[in-house]
C-alpha cells in the first residue's frame, strides 16, 4: 500500500472543536490532561500508578478470565489478560457499538491504532507492559443504531423485535442474513472466509455479546487484543461508591454542566456534543434500560412501575450493581475506574464527549487519560488512482465538496475562460471614480451609486454562473467522471470510512488488508491517510 497524507482541518469532515484540538488551541488546555505524544505517556504513567488501586488488578484479570471463558484465544492475548495482575502493565483503550458484522470500516481503524499505539509505547518505555483493549458497548439499547451493515451501497439489516441491552440480545432471525451473504460475496477463497466468520459468530452463539466477542478475537487475537464487557458484576461493584454520588449528590451534572458553559465560552462554534442529566444511570435488567429518575425522594424506573425509596435503592446497589448501567457521561468513568488506563483512542464526536468530562473525574479523584483521535483512512484502489490520474486530481481535490470540484475542474480544463474576476475589478475602479464625483457634487448620489454598483456586480456574477453552467454542459462526460469517482470514494456524500463495511474491501485484499492497515496506521501522526493499493 502507498501512503499520503492530508490535514485533518482540510478535509471538511472535522469539528472546529477537534480541529482545535488538534492544533493544542491555548483556550482548550483546560479540558484535557495531557495531549497525546509519547514524551507525555511518561508523566501519565505515573499519575495512574498512583491513584490506581493495586485491588482492582486481580478483580480485572478474574473477570477478564471468566469472560474468556468459551474463547479460544491466542497466547498473546492470554498473556495480556495475566499480565495486568502487574503494576507495572497499563492499557489503551478504545470503544465501539456491537455493530453487525463489525458495522462501519473505521471500527477497524479504531482497533489497529490502539495497537499500534502499545506497541510504540513498549518500544518507548519498555520497563512496562501495555496491553490494548476493545470496550464493547454492550449495554447500549439503541439497537436502531447497530442493526446493519452497508455493503456495494445497500443496507444488509438484522430486523427483530427487541428491549433493553444490545448485548444480551439473543440471535434469533439470523439465517436470512448468512444466505444474503451467501449470494452476494461469491465464491473466492476470500469470500468463503468471510461467510464462515459470519456463520460461526452469529449463528454459532446465543447473544450479541458473544457474537461480536468471537467475531472481533478472530481478527486481532494474533494481535494480542483483549476484549472487555462492561456488563459484569464483580467490575460494576467497583463502581458502587461513583454510582451513588451520581445518584444522590448529582456530581457529574453539576461539574459537566459547568464544564459545557466554559467549553461555550472558548469558542460559541463549538457543538456541544452530549448534555448531562440530574443522574446519569439506567436501570438494567433482561428486556430493559431505563433511566432512573427522582422524584420527591423517590426513585422511579422510567416507563415502569418500579419504584425505590432512597433505602431501597441503596440497597439494590449493593445487592445488585450489575443493575446499574452508566450512560454517555459515565461510562468513561466506569472504565477509568476499572482499567489502569493511559489514553482513550476515540473518533471526533467520542472526544467532544470527553472533552465535557475532566472536572468530572477530578471531583471522582480519578486520572483523566490521555485523549487521540483514531486514524482515518480513505482506501483507494489502483483502478480509482488511475482515473484520478487522468481526471489530474490531487488529493485534496478529493475532499471538495462535490459542486466546488466540478466548478473547480470545469475552470481548469474549459478552453474559455470562465472567471470574471478582472472584469468585477475593473468595475470597481470604474465606480471608484463615480464615489470620488459623488462625494465632490452631491453626497445624495452616493447611495445610488453604490445600488448601480451592487447591481452590475450582481449582474456579472449571474453571467458567471450561467456560463459555467453552459460549459457544465459542454463537457458533460467530463462532469459525469468527477461525479462516479467522488461518489465512489465518497459514498452518501460522506466519509467512507462511515459508509463502507470491511467486508467489500476484504473480498479483494484478504488478510492483506489488515496487514496493510497495521503498517501504515501510525496513531500519533494525527493526519488523514489515503491508503493506495
Amino acid at each position: 500500500m502507498e501512503a499520503t497524507t492530508i490535514p485533518f482541518n482540510q478535509t471538511g469532515y472535522f469539528s472546529k472543536l477537534i480541529c482545535d484540538y488538534l492544533d493544542e488551541k491555548k483556550g482548550l488546555q483546560p479540558f484535557y490532561n495531557r495531549f497525546p505524544s509519547l514524551k507525555q505517556f511518561k508523566d501519565q504513567i505515573a499519575e495512574k500508578s498512583s491513584n490506581y488501586p493495586s485491588a482492582h488488578r486481580q478483580v480485572l484479570v478474574n473477570s477478564l478470565k471468566l469472560q474468556y471463558t468459551k474463547t479460544s484465544t491466542s497466547e498473546m492475548t492470554m498473556k495480556h489478560i495475566e499480565s495486568i495482575a502487574n503494576s507495572k502493565t497499563f492499557t489503551v483503550v478504545t470503544g465501539h457499538q456491537l455493530n453487525l458484522f463489525t458495522g462501519p470500516l473505521y471500527f477497524l481503524y479504531k482497533i489497529v491504532s490502539t495497537i499500534n499505539l502499545t506497541q510504540k509505547l513498549k518500544q518507548e518505555y519498555p520497563d512496562f507492559d501495555f496491553v490494548p483493549i476493545y470496550w464493547m458497548a454492550t449495554e447500549d439499547h439503541d439497537f436502531d443504531e447497530i442493526n446493519y451493515f452497508n455493503y456495494e451501497g445497500k443496507k444488509i439489516q438484522w430486523n427483530q423485535d427487541n428491549q433493553g441491552a444490545v448485548g444480551r440480545l439473543p440471535l434469533n432471525d439470523l439465517e436470512a442474513i448468512h444466505e444474503l451473504i451467501v449470494k452476494r460475496f461469491g465464491t473466492s477463497e476470500n469470500a468463503k472466509e468471510l461467510i464462515q466468520l459470519f456463520e460461526q459468530a452469529y449463528l454459532g452463539n446465543k447473544r450479541l455479546t458473544e457474537a461480536t466477542r468471537f467475531l472481533v478475537n478472530e481478527i486481532f487475537k494474533d494481535y494480542g487484543l483483549v476484549i472487555i464487557d462492561g456488563d459484569d458484576a464483580d467490575l460494576k461493584k467497583l463502581l458502587v461508591p461513583y454510582i451513588e454520588k451520581d445518584i444522590f449528590d448529582n456530581t457529574a451534572f453539576e461539574e459537566v454542566t459547568t464544564t459545557i458553559k466554559n467549553l461555550e465560552q472558548v469558542s460559541d462554534e463549538y457543538k456541544i456534543q452530549v448534555n448531562p442529566r440530574e443522574i446519569n444511570y439506567f436501570y438494567l435488567k433482561d428486556g430493559l434500560r431505563e433511566r432512573i429518575i427522582e422524584r420527591d425522594g423517590n426513585y422511579i424506573i422510567n416507563d415502569t412501575e418500579i419504584v425505590f425509596s432512597r433505602e431501597e435503592l441503596i440497597a439494590e446497589l449493593e445487592n445488585h450493581p450489575e443493575c446499574f448501567s452508566p450512560n454517555v457521561i459515565t461510562r468513561p468513568l466506569y472504565q477509568e475506574v476499572i482499567l489502569p488506563n493511559l489514553c482513550y483512542i476515540g473518533g471526533g464526536g467520542e472526544l467532544a464527549y470527553w472533552l465535557e468530562l475532566k472536572n468530572s473525574f477530578k471531583a471522582a479523584e480519578i486520572s483523566f487519560p490521555m485523549l487521540l483521535l483514531r486514524n482515518s483512512v480513505l482506501l483507494i484502489s489502483a483502478k480509482q488512482d488511475q482515473k484520478i490520474a487522468n481526471l489530474d486530481l490531487s488529493i485534496k481535490d478529493l475532499f471538495l465538496q462535490q459542486n466546488s470540484l466540478i466548478n473547480k475542474k470545469i475552470r481548469k480544463i474549459s478552453n474559455i475562460d470562465i472567471d470574471f474576476s478582472p472584469q468585477k475589478k475593473q468595475l470597481t475602479a470604474q465606480f471608484k471614480a463615480l464615489y470620488d464625483l459623488a462625494r465632490e457634487t452631491d453626497k445624495s448620489f452616493l447611495g445610488a451609486v453604490q445600488a448601480q454598483e451592487v447591481k452590475q456586480k450582481k449582474g456579472l456574477d449571474n453571467l458567471e454562473k450561467r456560463l459555467l453552467k453552459a460549459q457544465k454542459r459542454k463537457l458533460k462526460d467530463h462532469v459525469i467522471r468527477l461525479t462516479d469517482l467522488q461518489n465512489e470514494l465518497f459514498p452518501n456524500y460522506s466519509l467512507q470510512e462511515r459508509q463502507e463495511n470491511f467486508s467489500k474491501f476484504y473480498l479483494e485484499l484478504g488478510h492483506d488488508l489488515i496487514k496493510g492497515l497495521f503498517d501504515n496506521l501510525d496513531p500519533l501522526k494525527q493526519e488523514f491517510l489515503v491508503l493506495r493499493y
